[in-house]
Protein backbone atom coordinates (compact mmCIF):
# COMPACT_ATOMS: atom_id res chain seq x y z
CA UNK A 1 0.00 0.00 0.00
CA UNK A 2 1.10 3.41 -0.78
CA UNK A 3 2.18 5.81 1.53
CA UNK A 4 -0.89 8.41 0.51
CA UNK A 5 -3.19 4.96 0.72
CA UNK A 6 -2.19 4.13 3.93
CA UNK A 7 -3.36 7.39 5.34
CA UNK A 8 -6.68 7.20 3.78
CA UNK A 9 -7.29 3.95 5.78
CA UNK A 10 -6.17 5.26 8.90
CA UNK A 11 -8.77 8.11 8.02
CA UNK A 12 -11.65 5.71 7.26
CA UNK A 13 -10.67 3.34 10.27
CA UNK A 14 -10.77 6.67 12.65
CA UNK A 15 -13.93 7.21 10.76
CA UNK A 16 -15.14 3.43 12.00
CA UNK A 17 -14.19 3.98 15.66
CA UNK A 18 -16.19 7.16 15.86
CA UNK A 19 -19.36 5.40 14.30
CA UNK A 20 -19.46 8.16 11.57
CA UNK A 21 -18.00 5.89 8.49
CA UNK A 22 -20.33 5.49 5.79
CA UNK A 23 -21.18 2.45 3.82
CA UNK A 24 -23.05 1.87 0.41
CA UNK A 25 -26.36 -0.40 1.10
CA UNK A 26 -28.00 -2.21 -2.22
CA UNK A 27 -31.37 -1.02 -2.44
CA UNK A 28 -34.32 -2.76 -4.52
CA UNK A 29 -37.34 -0.67 -5.09
CA UNK A 30 -40.42 -1.36 -7.36
CA UNK A 31 -42.98 1.15 -5.64
CA UNK A 32 -42.72 4.70 -4.06
CA UNK A 33 -43.67 3.19 -0.37
CA UNK A 34 -41.45 0.45 0.35
CA UNK A 35 -37.86 -0.66 -0.49
CA UNK A 36 -36.33 -4.18 -0.23
CA UNK A 37 -32.55 -5.28 1.75
CA UNK A 38 -31.38 -8.18 1.91
CA UNK A 39 -34.42 -10.09 1.02
CA UNK A 40 -36.72 -7.86 3.75
CA UNK A 41 -39.21 -5.29 3.04
CA UNK A 42 -39.67 -1.96 4.69
CA UNK A 43 -41.73 0.89 4.55
CA UNK A 44 -39.60 3.83 2.87
CA UNK A 45 -39.07 6.50 5.15
CA UNK A 46 -36.57 8.17 4.03
CA UNK A 47 -37.23 9.11 0.64
CA UNK A 48 -37.51 12.52 -0.56
CA UNK A 49 -39.68 11.48 -3.51
CA UNK A 50 -42.19 13.68 -1.82
CA UNK A 51 -45.39 13.07 -3.91
CA UNK A 52 -44.64 9.11 -5.28
CA UNK A 53 -44.10 10.51 -8.70
CA UNK A 54 -41.27 7.98 -9.52
CA UNK A 55 -43.05 5.23 -9.92
CA UNK A 56 -46.03 7.09 -11.49
CA UNK A 57 -47.19 5.58 -14.96
CA UNK A 58 -47.33 9.41 -16.52
CA UNK A 59 -43.59 9.84 -15.62
CA UNK A 60 -42.60 6.56 -16.81
CA UNK A 61 -45.08 6.76 -20.16
CA UNK A 62 -43.56 10.02 -21.16
CA UNK A 63 -39.86 8.69 -19.98
CA UNK A 64 -40.39 6.00 -22.48
CA UNK A 65 -42.04 7.46 -25.64
CA UNK A 66 -39.40 10.33 -25.22
CA UNK A 67 -36.74 7.26 -24.97
CA UNK A 68 -38.10 6.02 -28.29
CA UNK A 69 -38.59 9.41 -30.23
CA UNK A 70 -35.07 11.44 -29.16
CA UNK A 71 -32.90 8.71 -28.21
CA UNK A 72 -31.50 7.70 -24.48
CA UNK A 73 -28.74 10.36 -24.20
CA UNK A 74 -28.23 14.32 -25.82
CA UNK A 75 -25.16 13.30 -27.11
CA UNK A 76 -23.11 16.28 -25.71
CA UNK A 77 -23.14 19.81 -23.63
CA UNK A 78 -26.20 22.15 -24.62
CA UNK A 79 -23.61 24.30 -26.04
CA UNK A 80 -22.22 21.87 -28.46
CA UNK A 81 -25.07 19.36 -29.65
CA UNK A 82 -27.14 18.51 -26.85
CA UNK A 83 -29.35 21.35 -26.96
CA UNK A 84 -32.39 19.55 -28.04
CA UNK A 85 -35.73 21.05 -28.80
CA UNK A 86 -37.47 19.78 -25.97
CA UNK A 87 -35.40 21.72 -23.39
CA UNK A 88 -37.24 24.58 -24.17
CA UNK A 89 -40.74 23.90 -23.02
CA UNK A 90 -39.73 21.79 -20.03
CA UNK A 91 -37.81 25.48 -19.57
CA UNK A 92 -40.95 27.55 -19.90
CA UNK A 93 -43.04 24.99 -17.52
CA UNK A 94 -40.15 25.81 -14.88
CA UNK A 95 -40.14 29.42 -15.51
CA UNK A 96 -44.35 29.71 -14.57
CA UNK A 97 -43.91 27.33 -12.04
CA UNK A 98 -41.74 29.46 -10.10
CA UNK A 99 -43.22 32.78 -11.48
CA UNK A 100 -40.07 34.10 -13.16
CA UNK A 101 -39.19 34.88 -16.54
CA UNK A 102 -36.34 32.52 -17.13
CA UNK A 103 -35.55 29.12 -16.54
CA UNK A 104 -32.41 27.07 -17.40
CA UNK A 105 -32.08 23.09 -16.52
CA UNK A 106 -28.73 21.84 -15.45
CA UNK A 107 -27.47 18.41 -14.34
CA UNK A 108 -28.05 17.81 -10.43
CA UNK A 109 -28.94 19.93 -7.72
CA UNK A 110 -25.29 20.05 -6.56
CA UNK A 111 -24.17 20.79 -9.47
CA UNK A 112 -26.29 23.83 -9.88
CA UNK A 113 -25.45 25.31 -6.57
CA UNK A 114 -21.59 24.65 -6.89
CA UNK A 115 -21.85 25.94 -10.12
CA UNK A 116 -24.41 28.72 -10.75
CA UNK A 117 -22.56 30.44 -7.01
CA UNK A 118 -19.47 29.90 -8.15
CA UNK A 119 -20.38 32.07 -11.26
CA UNK A 120 -22.61 34.53 -9.26
CA UNK A 121 -19.84 35.69 -7.09
CA UNK A 122 -16.79 35.74 -9.44
CA UNK A 123 -15.32 38.96 -8.42
CA UNK A 124 -13.48 39.97 -11.71
CA UNK A 125 -17.61 40.22 -13.02
CA UNK A 126 -18.69 42.09 -10.32
CA UNK A 127 -15.54 44.31 -9.90
CA UNK A 128 -14.73 43.43 -6.02
CA UNK A 129 -15.17 40.24 -4.12
CA UNK A 130 -18.89 40.26 -3.18
CA UNK A 131 -20.30 40.36 -0.05
CA UNK A 132 -22.19 36.91 0.77
CA UNK A 133 -24.80 36.92 3.87
CA UNK A 134 -25.38 32.92 4.29
CA UNK A 135 -27.21 30.58 6.62
CA UNK A 136 -24.76 28.71 8.32
CA UNK A 137 -26.92 25.30 7.88
CA UNK A 138 -27.47 25.69 3.88
CA UNK A 139 -26.77 23.06 2.01
CA UNK A 140 -22.82 21.74 1.69
CA UNK A 141 -23.51 22.26 -2.23
CA UNK A 142 -24.00 25.97 -1.70
CA UNK A 143 -20.59 26.35 1.12
CA UNK A 144 -18.70 24.74 -1.80
CA UNK A 145 -19.93 26.96 -4.28
CA UNK A 146 -19.01 29.51 -2.18
CA UNK A 147 -15.31 28.16 -1.46
CA UNK A 148 -15.55 27.55 -4.40
CA UNK A 149 -15.80 31.11 -5.78
CA UNK A 150 -13.02 31.85 -3.07
CA UNK A 151 -15.41 34.29 -0.91
CA UNK A 152 -15.96 34.17 2.57
CA UNK A 153 -19.06 33.73 3.69
CA UNK A 154 -20.55 36.14 6.33
CA UNK A 155 -22.99 33.44 8.11
CA UNK A 156 -25.87 34.56 10.20
CA UNK A 157 -27.16 31.92 13.07
CA UNK A 158 -29.77 29.56 11.60
CA UNK A 159 -32.62 31.15 10.95
CA UNK A 160 -32.24 34.18 12.57
CA UNK A 161 -33.68 37.23 10.42
CA UNK A 162 -32.64 39.58 12.97
CA UNK A 163 -28.88 38.18 13.06
CA UNK A 164 -28.61 38.75 9.21
CA UNK A 165 -30.33 42.09 9.85
CA UNK A 166 -27.83 43.00 12.30
CA UNK A 167 -24.81 41.71 10.20
CA UNK A 168 -26.33 43.63 6.70
CA UNK A 169 -26.52 46.87 8.82
CA UNK A 170 -22.81 46.24 10.18
CA UNK A 171 -21.84 46.39 6.37
CA UNK A 172 -24.57 49.28 5.36
CA UNK A 173 -21.62 51.33 4.00
CA UNK A 174 -19.74 48.76 2.31
CA UNK A 175 -20.70 49.04 -1.68
CA UNK A 176 -19.36 45.67 -2.57
CA UNK A 177 -22.20 43.65 -4.30
CA UNK A 178 -24.22 41.98 -1.49
CA UNK A 179 -25.97 38.64 -1.56
CA UNK A 180 -28.10 36.57 0.67
CA UNK A 181 -28.33 33.31 0.35
CA UNK A 182 -30.72 30.64 2.02
CA UNK A 183 -32.52 27.46 1.82
CA UNK A 184 -36.38 27.93 1.77
CA UNK A 185 -36.60 23.92 3.37
CA UNK A 186 -33.62 22.83 5.13
CA UNK A 187 -33.11 19.26 4.09
CA UNK A 188 -31.64 17.57 7.67
CA UNK A 189 -33.87 20.07 9.87
CA UNK A 190 -37.04 20.50 8.03
CA UNK A 191 -37.79 23.90 9.04
CA UNK A 192 -38.41 26.97 6.54
CA UNK A 193 -36.74 30.21 6.41
CA UNK A 194 -38.74 33.53 7.29
CA UNK A 195 -38.75 33.92 4.02
CA UNK A 196 -40.60 37.85 4.34
CA UNK A 197 -38.56 39.24 6.13
CA UNK A 198 -35.57 37.93 4.11
CA UNK A 199 -37.12 39.55 1.28
CA UNK A 200 -37.39 43.18 3.28
CA UNK A 201 -34.15 42.90 4.30
CA UNK A 202 -32.86 42.42 1.14
CA UNK A 203 -34.83 45.03 -0.88
CA UNK A 204 -33.58 47.38 2.01
CA UNK A 205 -30.05 46.68 1.69
CA UNK A 206 -29.83 46.24 -2.40
CA UNK A 207 -29.07 42.43 -1.58
CA UNK A 208 -29.56 39.73 -4.13
CA UNK A 209 -31.70 37.03 -2.69
CA UNK A 210 -30.46 33.47 -3.76
CA UNK A 211 -32.71 30.49 -2.70
CA UNK A 212 -32.59 27.06 -3.08
CA UNK A 213 -36.25 25.64 -3.03
CA UNK A 214 -35.08 22.06 -3.77
CA UNK A 215 -37.16 20.50 -0.44
CA UNK A 216 -40.00 23.10 -0.88
CA UNK A 217 -40.71 22.75 -5.44
CA UNK A 218 -43.79 20.15 -5.66
CA UNK A 219 -44.92 19.72 -2.39
CA UNK A 220 -45.53 23.53 -0.77
CA UNK A 221 -46.97 26.47 -1.47
CA UNK A 222 -49.88 26.65 -4.00
CA UNK A 223 -49.87 24.41 -6.98
CA UNK A 224 -46.64 23.11 -5.56
CA UNK A 225 -44.67 26.28 -6.39
CA UNK A 226 -42.79 25.99 -3.42
CA UNK A 227 -41.59 28.91 -0.96
CA UNK A 228 -38.91 30.73 -3.08
CA UNK A 229 -41.47 33.63 -4.22
CA UNK A 230 -39.83 37.18 -4.11
CA UNK A 231 -36.19 35.67 -4.82
CA UNK A 232 -34.03 36.97 -7.32
CA UNK A 233 -32.47 33.54 -8.19
CA UNK A 234 -34.13 30.45 -7.43
CA UNK A 235 -31.87 27.39 -7.65
CA UNK A 236 -33.96 23.70 -7.28
CA UNK A 237 -33.87 20.29 -7.77
CA UNK A 238 -36.59 17.73 -9.90
CA UNK A 239 -35.36 14.58 -7.67
CA UNK A 240 -37.08 15.23 -5.05
CA UNK A 241 -41.14 15.89 -5.42
CA UNK A 242 -40.75 15.92 -8.75
CA UNK A 243 -39.53 12.07 -8.54
CA UNK A 244 -37.14 12.47 -11.63
CA UNK A 245 -33.71 13.87 -11.84
CA UNK A 246 -31.84 16.75 -12.83
CA UNK A 247 -32.07 20.43 -11.33
CA UNK A 248 -32.90 24.21 -12.66
CA UNK A 249 -32.59 27.69 -12.07
CA UNK A 250 -35.13 30.01 -12.22
CA UNK A 251 -34.26 33.55 -13.03
CA UNK A 252 -33.98 36.41 -15.12
CA UNK A 253 -33.36 36.06 -18.54
CA UNK A 254 -30.42 38.35 -18.25
CA UNK A 255 -29.26 35.98 -15.63
CA UNK A 256 -30.03 32.88 -17.73
CA UNK A 257 -27.77 33.97 -20.73
CA UNK A 258 -24.68 35.27 -17.82
CA UNK A 259 -25.00 31.62 -17.10
CA UNK A 260 -25.12 30.32 -20.21
CA UNK A 261 -21.49 31.83 -20.58
CA UNK A 262 -19.95 31.39 -17.48
CA UNK A 263 -21.20 28.66 -15.08
CA UNK A 264 -18.44 26.44 -15.87
CA UNK A 265 -21.23 23.52 -14.30
CA UNK A 266 -23.55 24.25 -17.40
CA UNK A 267 -21.12 24.81 -20.13
CA UNK A 268 -18.99 21.83 -19.50
CA UNK A 269 -21.59 18.99 -18.33
CA UNK A 270 -23.49 17.08 -21.15
CA UNK A 271 -27.10 17.42 -21.63
CA UNK A 272 -29.92 15.37 -19.09
CA UNK A 273 -31.09 12.64 -21.44
CA UNK A 274 -34.27 12.50 -22.81
CA UNK A 275 -36.23 9.77 -20.44
CA UNK A 276 -35.32 11.53 -17.71
CA UNK A 277 -36.12 15.23 -19.51
CA UNK A 278 -39.61 12.86 -20.34
CA UNK A 279 -40.08 12.33 -16.96
CA UNK A 280 -39.72 16.32 -15.77
CA UNK A 281 -41.76 17.17 -18.39
CA UNK A 282 -44.51 14.88 -17.20
CA UNK A 283 -44.08 15.69 -13.08
CA UNK A 284 -44.33 18.84 -14.39
CA UNK A 285 -47.86 18.48 -16.02
CA UNK A 286 -49.04 16.68 -12.80
CA UNK A 287 -48.29 18.59 -9.55
CA UNK A 288 -50.25 22.05 -9.89
CA UNK A 289 -53.17 19.57 -9.21
CA UNK A 290 -51.84 17.65 -6.67
CA UNK A 291 -53.67 19.20 -3.55
CA UNK A 292 -54.95 15.80 -2.24
CA UNK A 293 -51.22 14.34 -1.85
CA UNK A 294 -49.72 17.20 -0.96
CA UNK A 295 -52.47 17.93 2.32
CA UNK A 296 -52.35 13.76 3.21
CA UNK A 297 -48.34 14.51 3.56
CA UNK A 298 -48.83 17.68 5.67
CA UNK A 299 -51.22 15.80 7.70
CA UNK A 300 -49.10 12.83 8.56
CA UNK A 301 -46.40 14.99 9.37
CA UNK A 302 -47.94 17.62 11.94
CA UNK A 303 -49.53 14.47 13.41
CA UNK A 304 -46.30 12.94 14.02
CA UNK A 305 -44.76 16.04 15.56
CA UNK A 306 -47.24 16.02 17.77
CA UNK A 307 -47.15 12.41 18.78
CA UNK A 308 -43.22 13.05 19.53
CA UNK A 309 -44.02 15.83 21.42
CA UNK A 310 -46.52 13.83 23.70
CA UNK A 311 -43.73 10.70 23.78
CA UNK A 312 -40.64 13.52 24.88
CA UNK A 313 -38.98 13.59 21.64
CA UNK A 314 -37.23 16.26 20.24
CA UNK A 315 -38.05 16.88 16.61
CA UNK A 316 -36.50 20.79 16.23
CA UNK A 317 -37.99 23.35 14.18
CA UNK A 318 -39.32 20.81 11.67
CA UNK A 319 -42.65 22.50 10.04
CA UNK A 320 -42.48 20.22 7.14
CA UNK A 321 -43.09 16.81 5.51
CA UNK A 322 -38.68 16.24 7.38
CA UNK A 323 -38.95 15.25 10.37
CA UNK A 324 -36.08 14.84 12.59
CA UNK A 325 -35.90 12.92 15.56
CA UNK A 326 -32.41 14.11 17.25
CA UNK A 327 -31.19 12.07 19.81
CA UNK A 328 -27.28 13.73 19.95
CA UNK A 329 -24.59 10.98 19.27
CA UNK A 330 -23.89 8.91 16.30
CA UNK A 331 -24.37 5.99 18.72
CA UNK A 332 -28.15 6.93 19.67
CA UNK A 333 -29.42 7.78 16.15
CA UNK A 334 -27.64 4.43 14.75
CA UNK A 335 -29.45 2.20 17.95
CA UNK A 336 -32.61 3.92 16.91
CA UNK A 337 -32.54 3.63 12.95
CA UNK A 338 -31.64 -0.47 13.92
CA UNK A 339 -34.86 -0.22 16.17
CA UNK A 340 -36.94 0.67 13.14
CA UNK A 341 -35.18 -1.45 10.75
CA UNK A 342 -36.45 -4.17 12.98
CA UNK A 343 -40.29 -2.98 13.02
CA UNK A 344 -40.12 -3.29 9.20
CA UNK A 345 -39.47 1.08 8.89
CA UNK A 346 -36.43 2.48 6.99
CA UNK A 347 -35.22 5.78 8.35
CA UNK A 348 -32.04 6.69 8.29
CA UNK A 349 -29.51 7.82 11.03
CA UNK A 350 -28.12 11.24 9.82
CA UNK A 351 -24.48 12.01 11.86
CA UNK A 352 -22.02 14.19 11.60
CA UNK A 353 -20.59 16.10 9.49
CA UNK A 354 -23.88 15.78 7.62
CA UNK A 355 -24.80 17.54 10.65
CA UNK A 356 -23.71 19.40 13.76
CA UNK A 357 -21.53 17.66 16.72
CA UNK A 358 -24.42 16.93 18.99
CA UNK A 359 -27.36 16.65 16.45
CA UNK A 360 -27.19 13.73 15.10
CA UNK A 361 -30.59 12.15 14.39
CA UNK A 362 -33.00 10.32 12.33
CA UNK A 363 -34.05 11.72 9.69
CA UNK A 364 -37.13 11.07 8.51
CA UNK A 365 -39.85 12.02 5.74
CA UNK A 366 -43.48 11.55 4.62
CA UNK A 367 -44.77 11.02 1.55
CA UNK A 368 -48.19 10.40 -0.57
CA UNK A 369 -47.45 6.87 -1.01
CA UNK A 370 -47.68 6.20 2.99
CA UNK A 371 -50.70 4.52 4.31
CA UNK A 372 -52.63 5.05 7.44
CA UNK A 373 -51.08 2.02 8.66
CA UNK A 374 -47.81 2.62 7.93
CA UNK A 375 -47.99 5.91 10.11
CA UNK A 376 -49.68 3.78 12.92
CA UNK A 377 -46.59 1.12 12.94
CA UNK A 378 -44.16 4.43 13.17
CA UNK A 379 -45.93 5.50 16.26
CA UNK A 380 -46.33 2.51 18.06
CA UNK A 381 -42.72 2.00 17.79
CA UNK A 382 -41.63 5.49 18.52
CA UNK A 383 -44.07 5.05 21.48
CA UNK A 384 -42.58 1.42 22.84
CA UNK A 385 -39.21 3.05 22.39
CA UNK A 386 -40.33 6.21 24.94
CA UNK A 387 -39.38 6.64 28.72
CA UNK A 388 -36.01 8.20 30.08
CA UNK A 389 -34.70 10.35 27.86
CA UNK A 390 -30.97 8.20 27.53
CA UNK A 391 -28.96 6.52 24.97
CA UNK A 392 -29.67 3.20 26.09
CA UNK A 393 -33.30 3.37 24.98
CA UNK A 394 -32.42 2.67 21.31
CA UNK A 395 -28.94 0.05 21.89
Amino acid sequence: MQASESRYDAFLEKLSRERLRRDLTGIAAREARTLEVGGRTYVNLASNDYLGLRFHEALIERACAWAKEFGTGSGASRLVTGNLEIFEGIERKVAALKNKPAALIMASGFQANAGVLQALFDRRVLGAEPLVFADRLNHASMHFGCQAAGVRQIRYRHGSAVHLAELLEQHAADDRPKFILTESVFSMDGDVAWMEEIRELAREHDAMLIVDDAHATGILGEGGCGQSDGADVVIGTFSKALGSFGAYVACSDTMRDYLINRCGGFIYSTALPPPVLGAIDAALDLVPSMDVERARVASYSVSFRDECREFGYDTGQSLTQIVPVIVGTAEAALGLSDRLREAGLWATAIRPPTVPNGTARVRLTFTAAHTGEDFSRLVEVFKAAAGPRTECVFD
